[in-house]
């Protein structure tokens, strides 16, 4: 273990990290993928072979080098070739395929595509129709038969002498990151080098590192949340991160007893579907002693980490674009009231409750999270290529995040809503995330998902709708549902419609794609209160 102390903002860049790592911890182990493992010396030195093949390729600063590959080793020591060169590295959602993966490739506009032998099929299929000029395969052979292609293997035949990255400053954009898509199209995330810096220093208490620490990600490497949280706090730790390219509710305990993992990160859904999993004996027996799952419900904490073993549960608030808005310091002396978001990071950003005019709101009244630097380069640098978007998401100097939230008159922040997903229906705001946990208290739902139906009376207000999947075997009518949502929440949470589904639109890192729930609206399977016999008790 080797933290770094960067007071210094010369040394507050990725590439830099990596130097000071290597030169003062040079034989730990960086990064784990199965038995492989990469020191932190051989990271930098297998960077710099690789930033002076792309060097050849002609890539310098400010050209973007696209990364469509799996979660593995080589991803990341591409990231940093690239840095090295003032260069912009974007990682490619592995998911897309097709026109999403062409009209994605071209929006970044890359000198260089990198692919791997499982993503290359794919890449081949749109290649003819995508703007680039180099390719590199990490399949052997491959590249001999395609036009201004390379071999992986070829790149790290270069020098491994020292690259001159003095000029890379902590200001400066490190990569290229869109957004996951939960409330529409992808935008191009601008992430600066500190905000990356910023984000593994913010861990510190919560995670309270010890010599011997490996954190486990199983995230893909197209999240933020993986970079940030996993191996760029490993980068600043000087730990290790082990790597499987991707999240199994099957095999995740496996795993972590395998890499010996005493940290990792979960997102969104993961940990409910680890609850929700059979439990075993051997639950607990597991070396995992910290972990951070966001968003956990207050109610699961303690049974979640009494289940699994688990000392420390941490919770976070923040997204792409400003990576770190509120926290829970893991501070024993203080107790946190259930489900509180935590405070700002001291050095981070200022937060604010505003409403669509840009005015701050009372205590106890919702409003828009809205954040401003306290520091240099703790936000985002922009959507890449679209200043139209960038000036939409500002009032001011504030920055409009898109969720609603509460702050309590002792100070307290609390999550309401994404603004996209808060009804508002007959003047009253309906919180989706109460309307589901309400649904999940039901025994035989597995998964629930509450959105807003456009009302026809008026368009500025919505109709409750939930898509629910049951557990196997069970049987529920909606009228069923409806009356034991009437009987234990609130009247209004009963919906407008209930559709019992298959399976909801989740993106890989379990986020909810609600946008397409709206989407595909009122079904024929769409069961309707104002068709049926059931009548709401108020």
């Amino acid at each position: 273990m080797n933290r770094l102390r960067l007071t210094d903002v010369t040394d507050r860049t990725l590439v830099r990290a990596l130097q000071l790592q290597a030169q003062q911890a040079g034989d730990t182990i960086f990064l784990r993928r199965e038995e492989e493992r990469i020191s932190f010396h051989e990271a930098h030195s297998r960077s710099n072979a690789l930033a002076n093949g792309l060097r050849n390729l002609s890539v310098g600063p400010g050209d973007r080098v696209a990364i469509f590959m799996k979660s593995n080793v080589e991803t990341i020591l591409l990231t940093f070739a690239v840095n090295k060169l003032g260069a912009v590295w974007t990682p490619i959602n592995t998911d897309y395929k097709g026109q999403w993966l062409e009209e994605l490739l071209n929006a970044c506009r890359p000198r260089v595509i990198v692919t791997d032998s499982e993503m290359w099929p794919r890449l081949r299929e749109v290649l003819d129709r995508v703007r680039y000029e180099h390719l590199v395969i990490h399949q052997s052979g491959t590249h001999e038969s395609v036009h201004n292609a390379v071999g992986f293997a070829d790149l790290l035949k270069y020098p491994r002498s020292e690259i001159n990255f003095c000029s890379v400053g902590y200001g400066d954009t490190s990569a290229l990151m869109w957004t996951s898509g939960t409330t529409g199209k992808s935008k191009g995330v601008l992430q600066p080098h500190n905000i990356w810096i910023m984000k593994a220093e913010s861990y510190e208490s919560a995670f309270e590192t010890r010599p011997g620490d490996v954190i486990y990600s199983m995230m893909p490497l197209y999240n933020s949340g993986a970079w940030g949280t996993n191996v760029f706090r490993a980068l600043v730790e000087g730990i290790t991160c082990a790597l499987d390219p991707q999240f199994s509710v099957r095999s995740f305990w496996d795993r972590i007893r395998y890499y010996d993992a005493t940290q990792t990160f979960t997102l969104g859904a993961m940990h409910i579907f680890l609850w929700q999993a059979p439990e075993k004996e051997n639950d607990a027996s597991n070396p995992l002693r910290a972990a951070a799952m966001v968003p956990m419900p207050e109610e699961l904490i303690a049974p979640f980490s009494r289940r699994f073993g688990i000392e420390t549960i941490c919770q976070r608030f923040g997204q792409s674009e400003a990576a770190l808005i509120l926290h829970r310091v893991n501070d024993r002396a203080r107790k946190w009231k259930p489900n509180a978001l935590g405070e700002p990071y001291p050095g981070g950003v200022e937060v604010k409750l505003l409403d669509d005019a840009g005015i701050e709101v009372a205590a106890g009244e919702v409003g828009e999270f809205c954040v401003k630097p306290t520091t240099p380069f703790t936000l985002f640098n922009g959507y890449f290529d679209n200043p139209e978007a960038t000036k939409a998401a500002y009032v001011g100097d504030w920055y409009r995040t898109g969720d609603l939230g509460m702050r309590d008159s002792d100070g307290d922040y609390f999550f309401v809503d994404r603004k996209r997903d808060a009804i508002r229906y007959k003047g009253r705001n309906i919180s989706t995330l109460e309307v589901e946990a309400a649904v999940r208290r039901h025994p035989v739902i597995a998964d629930v998902a509450a959105f807003g139906i456009r009302a026809s009376e008026l368009c500025a207000e919505s109709e409750l709708k939930v898509s629910v999947i049951l557990r196997p075997g069970a049987v529920l009518t909606p009228e069923d549902l409806a009356r034991f949502i009437n009987d234990t929440a609130p009247y209004y949470f009963v919906p407008r419609y209930i559709e019992f589904v298959e399976e909801l639109p989740y993106t890989p890192t379990k986020k909810l794609q609600k946008y397409l729930l709206r989407t595909q609206g009122v079904t024929p399977a769409t069961w309707d209160l104002r068709h049926s016999s059931f009548k709401v008790a108020k």
